[in-house]
């Protein structure tokens, strides 16, 4: 079970984020999203643990709970979504130039 953990500490690391979990049971792997260029934390991790029980859990008594001085939003993480030729799909769409290179005549 993959588990999304948002509104950490930017001083937790993946050993802070894998303790945490520890007490519910047995963690594969625990990492925190650091930003590229700067290394710093994003603010967000995620945590897997093979038992969807001791995972549920532990999202049950997590959520909510403040680490660090922060109250951390734990949730089961989401599937990313699949994006195709570099583009997000939706959203903002805009037409450049009247109706579209596309469209003109010369």
């Amino acid at each position: 079970m993959k588990i999304y953990v948002s509104n950490l500490s930017f001083n937790t690391g993946d050993t802070e984020l894998n303790d945490l979990f520890t007490p519910f049971g047995t963690v594969e792997s625990a990492k925190v999203v650091t930003d590229r260029e700067s290394g710093r934390s994003r603010g967000f991790g995620f945590v897997e643990m093979p038992s969807e029980d001791d995972g549920n859990d532990a999202i049950k008594k997590l959520n909510g709970k403040e680490i660090e001085g922060r109250a951390v939003s734990v949730s089961i993480a989401r599937e990313k979504a699949e994006r195709s030729n570099g583009f997000s799909s939706g959203g903002n769409k805009r037409s450049f130039g009247g109706g579209g290179y596309g469209n003109r005549r010369y």
